[in-house]
């Protein structure tokens, strides 16, 4: 037998937190399952000082129990759980949990998220998951670098971007292409060789990163000549891209080339009527804790609207 539900909410964070405590204020009752990283991206954020609310900043972990509790508090069913496979083309809609739990829903509500792409050292993650000085989001953390230097890795319109406003904070920025070229368009590659405090390091790749619990050092290898080198600094940006984690969706919601999922001007409607998407898995412009908050409202919102007609044809 299938559980029948009426807001079904795939993933957690900012987004699916705040779609359930907009959804469980409607009565809607909503289940939500938190899937593989419960509290998504900011449990490895550890101080979160830019989002509204929170004078002193708050331990990205901590903020993400807090959004959870005050799901809770209005009647949100928090599980701790994997959504494995949909199937959008029939209604009510259907979704397996884990391959064994078998869910029937009136409405979805998707907020998977989207993971960082990282270098694979085993330091990287360390220094990432503790705060010792690796992020893979400037605008989040960059402030914590005033007046030091920096190091950005990538050669696209992120890293670029990322580079540019390390720029205005930092005392040098240190950027890590990999090859002899940048991939990111001109007018941001411009943008990078006109700043003077940002310094480009061609052929260049990120061999390990020193330090137990913060950087002390960056150890770098050039690709052509394979001389090592050392680089001092007290942060380091990886900035090679993010991955929506859209997979199961794919051939059933419409998605760009890059797998974030559309959603209709000023909504958080997908191709498929009654499923909404919200934060980073169709956001790949902001990726903020507070614009992923603000999309999860859009998206109960619509949700309760939806419902709400379906019962009037009923």
């Amino acid at each position: 037998m299938s559980e029948k539900v009426n807001v079904l909410i795939i993933g957690s964070g900012p987004a699916g937190y705040t779609a359930a405590i907009y959804a469980s204020r409607a009565g809607f009752t909503p289940v939500l399952y938190q899937g593989g990283q419960p509290g998504g991206q900011l449990t490895i954020t550890n101080d979160v000082e830019n989002y509204p609310g929170y004078p002193d900043g708050i331990n990205g972990p901590q903020m993400m129990m807090d959004f959870q509790k005050q799901a809770e508090r209005f009647g949100t069913d928090v599980r701790y759980g994997l959504v494995t496979s949909v199937d959008f083309n029939s209604y009510p809609f259907k979704a397996m949990v884990d391959e064994k739990i078998e869910l029937e829903a009136s409405s979805v509500i998707i907020s998977t998220g989207a993971s960082a792409k990282w270098l694979g050292l085993e330091s990287e993650q360390r220094l990432a998951t503790n705060g010792g000085g690796v992020s893979a989001c400037a605008v989040c953390d960059g402030f914590f670098y005033k007046g030091q230097e920096v190091a950005v890795v990538g050669a696209g319109d992120t890293a670029a971007e990322e580079a540019t406003y390390l720029s205005k904070i930092c005392s040098k920025v240190h950027m890590l292409v990999r090859r002899d070229e940048m991939r990111a368009s001109k007018i941001m590659q411009q943008r990078v060789l006109n700043t003077p405090n940002i310094e480009i390091h061609w052929n260049t790749e990120t061999k390990d990163i020193i330090g137990e619990t913060e950087i002390e050092k960056v150890i770098l290898n050039n690709t052509k000549t394979g001389e090592e080198s050392e680089l001092n600094v007290t942060g380091f940006f990886v900035a090679i891209g993010h991955k929506p984690n859209t997979d199961i969706f794919k051939g059933q919601l419409d998605m760009d080339e890059s797998g974030y999922l559309i959603t209709q001007a000023d909504s958080s409607k997908t191709n498929i009527e009654g499923v909404f998407a919200c934060g980073d898995a169709q956001d790949n412009v902001y990726r903020q804790a507070v614009t992923a908050a603000g999309t999860g409202c859009m998206a109960a919102l619509d949700a309760e609207r939806f419902l709400a007609a379906k019962e009037m044809e009923a």
